[in-house]
């Protein structure tokens, strides 16, 4: 019987029965932008990649929260897509290749772990930290030819609450940080208080806009004193509202019911929800 599959299949580059999943994965991008490829995969660019970059990155946060791991082995494949998107753009655009990506990978972990492959002392996972670190300010001393701040590194791009994150972090290395926590509770009362000053009647909303942003900051910082990751705080608690939600849309029949509910009866079925959601068969 004749092989069934096309001659430009790529898979048919690889040598013998059990070819490489990854180049593979890296021939059948190429082929979908060639010019006889897929007309949507060759009209996208750097800039409409990037929302599918996201969009997929926090499908791998999901699958991981839920600890769906055949969902996660599917989602990591949609983030790795991304990866090979970008580096065929680049490379038809003459800026580098997959290769080079790969071996520029190789080459920054070897150099940032000197205490596996260069006889460095790394005794604990904080002198690995710190060792990281002192190897990403030699190599960017090396990289940066003029005076630059020192938070130039953290993209503008991020999401606001990691940029957040990494803004106080790196302020901190230079010490321009709070001692404790609990300098970072008084600031949020603080903040908090600023913040109802400027709920006054006409109030600008810049203003309010400006206030409501330096509460969120100031918890970013409180939650990394705490050695809590916000997003992931954020994420469990849209979840847990979510299922109190849901509880009560089903104590009240429908969600139709549950609108027409007076505020005395949603607040009622509120805290049944709470306590529902917080027994333990739930957690």
């Amino acid at each position: 019987m004749p092989d069934a599959k096309p001659k430009n299949h790529p898979q048919q580059a690889a040598q013998g029965d059990t070819p490489d999943p990854i180049a593979e994965a890296i021939a059948i991008m190429a082929r979908l932008r060639a010019p006889d490829g897929c007309p949507w995969d060759r009209e996208q660019t750097f800039d409409t990649i990037k929302r599918h970059t996201l969009e997929e990155t926090y499908e791998v946060f999901d699958a991981i929260e839920r600890r769906a791991w055949p969902d996660l082995k599917d989602e990591l494949g949609d983030l790795l897509l991304q990866v090979l998107f970008y580096a065929q753009m680049a490379s038809e655009a003459g800026y580098f290749t997959i290769q080079e990506v790969a071996a520029n990978l190789n080459a920054k972990l070897i150099r940032r772990h000197p205490h596996i492959f260069a006889g460095a002392e790394a005794t604990d996972s904080s002198a690995v930290l710190r060792n990281w670190e002192q190897i990403k300010q030699t190599e960017k001393k090396v990289s940066v030819t003029q005076h630059a701040s020192l938070l130039d590194d953290i993209p503008r791009s991020m999401p606001a609450m990691m940029e957040a994150g990494e803004l106080g972090s790196l302020a901190a290395k230079v010490g321009f940080d709070w001692p404790s926590a609990d300098g970072l509770f008084d600031k949020l009362q603080e903040e908090i208080g600023e913040l109802k000053a400027e709920l006054a009647p006409a109030a600008p909303t810049a203003a309010i806009e400006a206030e409501l942003g330096d509460i969120l900051f100031t918890a970013v910082n409180l939650a990394r004193h705490l050695k809590v990751d916000p997003e992931s705080a954020l994420r469990a608690t849209n979840a847990k509202f979510r299922r109190r939600f849901a509880a009560m849309e089903s104590a009240a029949g429908n969600s139709e019911a549950l609108a027409a509910s007076t505020p005395a009866q949603l607040d009622v079925l509120w805290n049944q929800a709470k306590s529902a959601t917080n027994a333990p068969s739930q957690s």
